[in-house]
Formats: C-alpha cells, structure tokens, sequence
C-alpha cells in the first residue's frame, strides 16, 4: 500500500498546517463527518446546500487523525485542544481533492480501465470489473459515484489493488475532461452515444464530443467501442489510423463480435472467438444490450492477457449493481423488473424489447419522465409511446409531467385506451397496481432517478407479497 502524508498533501495542495505532525499517515478519505471512524481523514467540502467547513470538529471527536478545511479562525484553545491532530488549511477544498486524487493516482502503475457512454455504464463496470478480478485484486467505481466528487474519493481507496475500473458520468462538456485528468486511464470504453443529457449539450454529435474527452487524460490508450452504435462507428472510421481503436458488436462486422445469440428469459447466450477459440459464454442476464457489455469485457480481458477461461467465467458470475434490472420474483409468479435507477430513450427502448421477449401472461410497463432533454422532451417521449406498441406491452401505467406524451403517442398508435393509466399522483401507482395486478404479470419500473420509482417498488413489493 502507498501511503499519503500529511507532508504529501501539503505540497500537492499548497496547503497550511496548523496542527500536527508532517509524518502523520492519511489513509481513509471521507466527506461525512457522519461516517468518519478512528484514523480517518476528514475533507470538508461545500457544496450549494451544505458547508463542510462547520463538521471538522465534529469529525475530529469521532476520532478523525487530519481535517482538511477551507480558512476559518480556529481560537487559541481549539488549537490546544486538537494539538494530537493534523488540521490543513487549503484555499478551496473540492479542489485539494483533486489534487491528492490525481498525486494517489499516480503513485500506482497498474491498469486503469475508465467506462462511459450515454446509457449501460454501471452494468458495463460491474461486467468488466467481474472479469478483471479474474486476474487482478480489482477497485471499482461503487454506485453511483461516478462524477467530480465520487471518481476521486474511488481512488483515494485505493490500497493493495491491481487494477481500478472507473465509471465516468457528465451531463455538460469539460466534466469528463476533468475526471480523466485525475484518473490517466489506459483503457477507455464508451459504451454508446445516445440521448441522456441532451437537453444540456444540444445534439448527440455533441454528446460525442463530450464523452471522447475521456482520451484526454491519457497516453497512447486503447479505446474500446461498441461498433453498433452509428456515431462511434462513424468515429471509428474516421479515426482508427490515428488512434488504438478496438470495436465489439453483434451486428457490424468488428473486432469482435457475438455469434449464435439465444436471447432467454433470465439470460441470454453467445459464442464468440477468443484468442482463436470459439467461446461459448451465458450472461446471468437477459437482454441483449448485456451481450454487448459481456462483448466489451472479453475487449477488457484480452488487452490485459487475461485467459479466455477467467473471461469466461467472470461473465458468467458478475452480478449487477441494484435498481438496474434487478429482477424480483413475487408471490403469485408475479415478477417486478426494477430498472428504476436511471431513464434515457435508449434504455426505455431496451428495457421494452427485454419484456417483449419475455412469456408472460401480461406486460405492465410503469414509465415516468426521464430528465434533462430539454426542447427534445417531448420527441422523445413520444418516441418511447411508440416502443410501448411497438413491444407489445400490454398495460402502460405512466406518471410525470412528461409521461402524457408517452401515453399520448401510445394511444395514437393503437394502445387501448382501457389499458392506459395516466396516473398524475405517483403514490396511486401502487393502489392501481394492487386493483389490476394478477397472477404471472410482468411489471417493469422505469423512470429517470428523480421520479424515485425505487420507492415505488419496494411499497409494491410488500403489498403484492402480504395478498
């Protein structure tokens, strides 16, 4: 384990110590003074609705070793008080953060794998995280916390391990150019380009843009994409002299690419060639857009010269962070898919196409508005109406200020209208849910994080199970 001194951070962060000793070891990082333990180091981050600055004393009582504050008059006897204890003073702390991250990143030479794209980048890391750990002692980004404050807490975790893989979200341009500054990964994958944050950026060739700042960071990386997706190929073609390029794909002809796909219910099955070997792989889960991650790590696998067989069998163990695709069996074989975490057109039109190729009785798909499209809205909105009809669902239960156009298009294109709920208070889903739901239904959750569907699916889930 490579160690931070309060000496280390002092120097990255032009930092002032006003109590303690420069050879005090900083080991764990955190920003809740809730959670902070004995020996922990404390950084005190403001943000729009809270100030850390007000919780270091806090911290240093539940027995943290260093605080790392922004200026603030500490009085004669505090100073005295806490004179076993390590206090830095820095002129902004988010930005002292990065600095430590980015010194921690690079007292490691070892594989940095770095993951975005508009929709699969969770079930993508845990895929190729699953895999890595095949062959090396393996961090990876936990949860959600793929962003400014999350990416360099991840790393500052880093102790003992092999390999990192790092999830990188954004929803404005220079946010990943920031993360990849810190983080210098190896090896990039952009999962696709879609819609997510459209509404920011303005077009999907601008989404692009703002994803391939993931290379910025780098040194001559490898750069794995998913050749179905018609703007990354685009890209591809027009840059794979210039730049390491590796393509996955079930469809265009690429790198390579899925064979005898058999798509089932609780999972899916491919065969692929793998260091000249034809492979045959399960995915634990259905749908297709997980043969495309298992794709994208047997790309992962063989950069790093991990045998096909540890490949294989990292696929074939992974399991998913929860609230995406997270399949829940009822009493009554009624099944909930909870894919409640987050929403674009893309993924409504994945998650759709998985119910569709499922065989039970009914299809209830519970949809709600996804976020930040901005003057797109309602395109696409729409858009997802149509992939209601399209997978034949067979109850649509929408709530949300934008759902009406889901519901609206669904019904333009030939939903009953006696099978649509447009239900404007989302707390009443449960109670229609309830009154409708029978025995062997499928019913899908999906909605952007802010709708807070997961709610939803945990009151349904002990209603439906107390019948």
């Amino acid at each position: 384990m490579k160690n931070i001194t309060v000496k280390n951070i002092l120097e990255v962060t032009n930092g002032k110590l006003i109590n303690g000793k420069l050879d005090e070891k900083c080991i764990n990082f955190l920003n809740d003074s809730r959670k902070v333990k004995k020996g922990d180091t404390y950084i005190a981050l403001k943000g729009e609705k809270f100030d850390g600055n007000k919780f270091w004393r806090e911290a240093i009582e539940k027995g943290a070793n260093c605080v790392i504050i922004e200026r603030e008059e500490i009085s004669k006897e505090e100073k005295e008080k806490y004179k076993e204890k390590a206090i830095i003073e820095v002129e902004d702390t988010l930005e002292a953060l990065y600095k430590i991250a980015t010194y921690k990143r690079n007292l490691y030479n070892i594989p940095v794998i770095a993951i975005t794209g508009s929709v699969g980048k969770t079930s993508t890391k845990d895929i190729v995280a699953s895999v890595v750990s095949k062959q090396y002692k393996t961090l990876k980004t936990e949860g959600n916390q793929n962003n400014n404050i999350g990416l360099p807490f991840t790393i500052l975790r880093l102790k003992d391990e092999e390999a990192m893989v790092l999830e990188m979200g954004m929803n404005h341009f220079k946010e990943i150019s920031l993360l990849t500054s810190i983080a210098k990964p190896n090896i990039c994958i952009i999962t696709n380009i879609g819609t997510s944050h459209i509404g920011n950026l303005g077009s999907r060739e601008n989404i692009l843009k703002a994803k391939l700042e993931i290379l910025e960071g780098c040194k001559n990386p490898t750069v794995i994409i998913n050749n179905d997706n018609d703007l990354l190929h685009k890209w591809y073609e027009e840059n794979k002299q210039k730049i390491n390029i590796k393509t996955y794909a079930i469809k265009e002809k690429s790198e390579l690419n899925a064979k005898n796909v058999k798509l089932n219910e609780q999972n899916s099955e491919f065969t692929c060639e793998i260091n000249k070997k034809e492979i045959k792989i399960k995915v634990p889960i259905g749908g297709e857009h997980f043969i495309l991650n298992s794709l994208c790590a047997i790309a992962v696998g063989k950069e790093l010269n991990i045998p096909e067989e540890k490949i294989k069998n990292g696929i074939e163990s992974f399991e998913l962070t929860k609230k995406r695709m997270d399949i829940i069996e009822l009493k009554n074989k009624i099944k909930i898919i909870n894919d409640s975490y987050n929403a674009s057109y893309e993924s409504m039109k994945a998650s759709l196409k998985y119910m569709h190729d499922l065989k039970q009785n009914r299809k209830i798909a519970v949809l709600g508005d996804m976020f930040e499209l901005g003057e797109f809205s309602k395109e696409l909105h729409e858009k997802v109406g149509s992939e209601v009809v399209k997978n034949k669902i067979d109850i649509l239960i929408a709530s949300g200020e934008n759902s009406k156009y889901i519901v609206n298009q669904a019904k333009k294109e030939g939903l009953k209208e006696e099978n649509i709920y447009y239900i404007e208070n989302k707390e009443k889903i449960i109670e229609k849910i309830e009154e409708i739901a029978k025995p062997g239904d499928v019913i899908l959750f999906k909605a952007s994080n802010g709708m807070k569907y997961f709610e939803l699916v945990e009151q349904i889930k002990q209603k439906l199970n107390s019948k």
